[in-house]
């Protein structure tokens, strides 16, 4: 789904009134949900960084500024609670997620599975989500169903959804974790593993980087990226939620993607709850 017109024109017309209704019920109290949101004074936006941005993570340009989605999200909520932004950095969506007890951050956008969701609470989503495989140049892997196969080696990032869904899917083989995705694209590129297991969107964006490498067709994990905050903040959450649900709305959602090359990553019809 691409431009603003396509995902207009998901919405049924009764849909989008009463979308209206809850954004402005969402947003009637900016003073409630800018306690929960911003009690430093800051927003503090959790992001994991990668070696490319991708669908639920950022990365860093040339001049060590942050660039992706969950950057150019955090930054207009920011404006819209009339407070600065601050980036808080983890090496992996997992180290994000685990920091929420400690009110580390505030606002977050992650992948969704079942074990997050017991560490965080999520709100509406703006991402559609797709894992698979990245193999190497010259690889014998033609689909996902040949890299479960004994003798193949499978790596991904501790602690993700992906590589928790990418182990499950796998019956005869047993994955290697490491700790980001440099250092998984790392183990691929120096002929250490046969594939690797990411988001298609990080995927597509690493092939380019490793000449005759491919990503495999078809997922193993069909999930969403959605905006998240620690629990117990209902305030925040409502209003984080309104906030997605506008920006995916006005196509804010979908320029941010394209801004970074994801122009084939699926934006999901406002108000999707995961």
């Amino acid at each position: 789904m691409r431009g603003e017109g396509v995902q207009l024109s998901l919405i049924p017309i009764a849909a989008w009134a009463a979308l209206a209704c809850l954004v402005s019920i969402a947003w009637a109290d900016d003073e409630a949900a800018r306690k929960e949101l911003a009690s430093t004074g800051k927003l503090r936006v959790g992001i994991a960084v990668a070696p490319t941005p991708g669908a639920g993570n950022v990365a860093r340009d040339g001049g060590g500024r942050y660039r992706g989605v969950a950057v150019d999200l955090g930054e207009e909520l920011a404006r819209k609670l009339a407070v600065p932004a601050e980036f808080i950095p983890y090496p992996n969506s997992g180290a994000l997620t685990d920091a929420a007890p400690s009110g580390a951050w505030d606002v977050a956008f992650l992948p969704v599975d079942a074990q997050r969701k017991t560490k965080v609470d999520f709100g509406s989503a703006h991402i559609v989500l797709q894992s698979t495989y990245l193999v190497g140049p010259g690889s014998a892997i033609p689909t996902l169903a040949d890299v479960d196969k004994p003798g193949v080696r499978v790596a991904g990032v501790e602690n993700t959804a992906t590589a928790r869904a990418a182990q499950a899917s796998l019956t005869n083989v047993t994955m290697t974790l490491v700790k980001t995705a440099d250092e998984l694209f790392e183990l691929l590129k120096s002929g250490q593993a046969d594939a690797i297991a990411l988001s298609r969107e990080s995927l597509t964006t690493l092939a380019a980087r490793l000449p005759g490498s491919r990503v495999l067709d078809g997922a193993y994990l069909n999930s969403y990226v959605a905006v998240a905050v620690p629990k117990g903040r209902p305030a925040a959450l409502a209003y984080a939620s309104a906030f997605v649900d506008a920006a995916v709305a006005s196509g804010s959602v979908r320029r941010a993607l394209d801004s970074i090359g994801l122009r084939t990553s699926t934006v999901p019809p406002p108000g999707t709850r995961p």
